[in-house]
């Protein structure tokens, strides 16, 4: 994999829990997981134009933009919307590596993320592997940057960047849950020009499947959040046993459920 040292980000709050830092890991359980769906797809559809928020440095922000600018893959889909409790659904988000061990115990997921020297590493077990980081959070809104490689036996390897925004709205329903309403946004740039071109040629075909895609990925949120609300305890009980764990999150995860 070519090495791409993700910069630091300066670690600052403003108004609305506004987080910016390389620290903190992101949601990219799922919002990863459309980073690798989008590059395995090649696909590019109409141009989309990015915006990102502005509370992003400068220099974070340019990166950012040429990637989304320069795309050979974009991709936007909105999933739908699904009954949990917000502090739960967030929780999974901003403890990604957590995330994936309650997915891959329900079964509903097969991504795994372990934290290394560098942040946070992904493999989807289908030759997908790459780094990633969160560059800005915010509440209803998550924006990641990823570097990775696609290896294939019948294809050179694909090196590209992602980033992905994920935005979603949160209607409150009693009982402390809310309707979330979640939309994703993904811009792929791949680093090889015969690939890159190949994408463009492949037009909306293949963009239409990278949508389907990023709305399937959006229901790992959905089903993890419905299992957890129906039986806290039972999926506790799972992750638990599962080897390498988190052993912070996983205290933070039970004191959350309020379990004893």
């Amino acid at each position: 994999m070519r090495s791409g040292r993700i910069p630091s980000v300066v670690t600052r709050e403003y108004n609305d829990r506004v987080l910016l830092s390389r620290h903190r890991p992101w949601s990219a359980w799922v919002v990863a997981g459309l980073a690798i769906v989008l590059l395995e797809s090649s696909a590019f559809g109409a141009k989309l134009s990015p915006t990102f928020p502005a509370q992003i440095p400068p220099a974070e922000r340019a990166r950012l933009q040429e990637v989304a600018e320069g795309a050979s893959v974009s991709a936007r889909a909105a999933g739908e919307p699904f009954v949990a409790r917000t502090d739960v659904f967030e929780f999974l988000l901003d403890h990604p590596e957590f995330a994936t061990h309650v997915t891959r115990a329900l079964r509903i997921a097969r991504y795994r993320i372990w934290r290394g020297a560098e942040g946070l590493w992904l493999d989807d077990g289908w030759g997908v592997v790459g780094q990633f980081s969160l560059v800005y959070a915010a509440s209803g809104t998550r924006v990641m940057y990823a570097r990775g490689q696609y290896q294939s036996g019948m294809l050179p390897s694909i090196h590209g960047q992602a980033v992905v925004v994920i935005e979603y709205g949160v209607n409150p329903n009693g009982d402390h849950r809310s309707l979330i309403s979640p939309a994703v946004t993904g811009y792929v740039k791949l680093d090889n020009r015969f690939f890159a071109l190949a994408g463009m040629l492949a037009g909306t075909v293949a963009t239409a499947k990278a949508e389907k895609e990023a709305k399937r990925l959006v229901k790992v949120f959905a089903r993890a959040s419905r299992a957890i609300d129906d039986n806290p305890a039972h999926v506790h009980e799972q992750v638990r046993q599962r080897p390498d764990v988190p052993p912070g999150d996983l205290e933070d995860f039970r004191q959350l459920l309020q379990l004893r």
